[in-house]
């Protein structure tokens, strides 16, 4: 009781508060999501998104030797086909956007190389697996990316991190995987992506807007944690090595929740719209973006995440630098 106690004690000295911290938030915590685009000869800024571009094949290394150079330990790639069709054939091709991308990774750079899968960007309708009718054929659709884990694994992803949230989908792909020979793989499953408004300069970056309807048809009503945790338990059931939550801010209480009721890896997505957000407050001289940056992926990792995929990974790690931390 006060006077006795004084909780200020340990706030008044900078050395304290740096010992007593409880949360520490490292570059190594970080994931660089990167858009690789077949359509492109030269960087192609995304408006809605101010110092994140889209590459070319032949100069994403430059941007992968910029996160590496800064202590980024990963990139998640996503890919921009020139063809789409109906069944998204190019996210599973051998000489496919993502494929090339990490075969020239691979010889170039020695970051964890994750290959998100996913079917909205290759598809003409931007769904997320195969249309029957109108609806999203879930059991169709699993074919198809068991079938892209694979061609993405033999291209030298060193995992894979399928979004769809189809039922059944790492169980599948983790059965190809393991008879493919590449039973050594590890699975990130985006096991609670819930239907955000957040999402939209993603898909200005990934050119995957639905052509028709949504897809709350799979992705998760942001009203539920309960079933959030249900289908993080089937993911793990099903061989999920890491699960994530998607996305971060909005969705802190479900990153707790999933922290204090299962033991494997946590990640979770602080996606292009709080990204968007951030930076357009601080364009209006309304928020500091290195301090507000640094508050926002402290909250994320303490509310129990020990990977943080964001699109500010190379300014936090900058920031850091610049600190002399590590």
């Amino acid at each position: 009781m006060y006077p006795k106690t004084r909780m200020r004690r340990t706030r008044g000295d900078g050395r304290l508060r740096t010992m007593v911290r409880e949360t520490d938030l490292s570059v190594r915590n970080l994931v660089y999501p990167v858009f690789v685009d077949e359509n492109i000869s030269k960087p192609n800024a995304i408006s809605s998104m101010p110092g994140i571009y889209r590459f070319p094949v032949n100069g994403v290394e430059k941007e992968a030797a910029r996160a590496e150079g800064l202590g980024v330990p990963a990139l998640m790639l996503f890919g921009v086909p020139k063809k789409k069709d109906r069944m998204g054939t190019q996210a599973y091709a051998r000489d496919g956007i993502i494929q090339r991308t990490l075969r020239r990774l691979k010889e170039r750079t020695d970051l964890v190389l994750i290959a998100d899968l996913c079917l909205c960007e290759y598809t003409d309708h931007g769904h997320c697996g195969a249309v029957v009718g109108d609806r999203v054929d879930n059991d169709r659709t699993l074919e198809l990316y068991a079938r892209t884990a694979v061609s993405q694994a033999e291209a030298g992803a060193d995992m894979i991190a399928p979004s769809g949230m189809m039922d059944g989908m790492v169980g599948a792909i983790r059965t190809a995987l393991d008879d493919a020979g590449f039973d050594w793989t590890p699975i990130m499953a985006y096991s609670a992506k819930f239907a955000s408004s957040f999402y939209g300069p993603f898909r200005e970056a990934a050119a995957s807007k639905p052509a028709f309807g949504d897809r709350r048809s799979h992705q998760m009503d942001g009203a539920n944690a309960r079933e959030a945790m249900r289908e993080i338990e089937l993911d793990i059931e099903e061989g999920a090595d890491i699960v994530m939550i998607k996305p971060a801010l909005p969705y802190l209480d479900i990153i707790r929740q999933a922290r204090e009721s299962f033991r494997v890896p946590l990640a979770a997505y602080s996606v292009s719209g709080e990204y968007a957000m951030v930076r357009a407050a601080a364009a209006n001289g309304w928020l500091d973006y290195g301090s507000v940056m640094t508050e926002s992926l402290t909250a994320i990792k303490r509310a129990g995440a020990d990977m943080i995929v964001t699109y500010m990974a190379l300014d936090y790690a900058r920031s850091v630098q610049g600190k002399g931390g590590a």
